[in-house]
């Protein structure tokens, strides 16, 4: 049985990503697609570690913090790393709830103000 193996193409529209997007990754080494002539085919380990990227960017991290990721995620990453990586989670933790208690207080704002006008318009 022979793995899945996605060209260029097929991998942006899997993960919804521009093909400049996966040459960078691949140009600062979070990814590594097989190379036949000037295709580059990504197969279950690449698909893998896009999912992992675009998870961590969704989580807020930078992209060297990923790369400290993947390299846990591949058992590559010793006891220290694996300790790093929990204070930044646990640091991302925190400044994620920060955001939402902004966002928070700006919709609560916004959804008073809105409020007043409409009662000014009805008044």
């Amino acid at each position: 049985m022979t793995e899945e193996r996605l060209s260029l193409k097929q991998m942006c529209a899997k993960f919804d990503v521009t093909p400049r997007t996966l040459r960078y990754y691949e140009y600062i080494e979070l990814l590594q697609p097989e190379r036949d002539g000037r295709a580059r085919l990504y197969g279950p380990r690449e698909m893998a570690r896009m999912t992992l990227i675009l998870r961590g960017r969704k989580f807020g991290f930078s992209l060297e913090e990923i790369r400290q990721w993947l390299m846990i995620y591949e058992k590559h990453g010793t006891t220290a790393q694996m300790r790093s990586w929990i204070e930044l989670a646990d640091k991302q933790l925190r400044e994620l709830a920060d955001q939402r208690e902004q966002i928070e207080e700006a919709m609560e704002e916004l959804q008073k103000l809105r409020d007043d006008t409409a009662a000014s318009l009805k008044g």
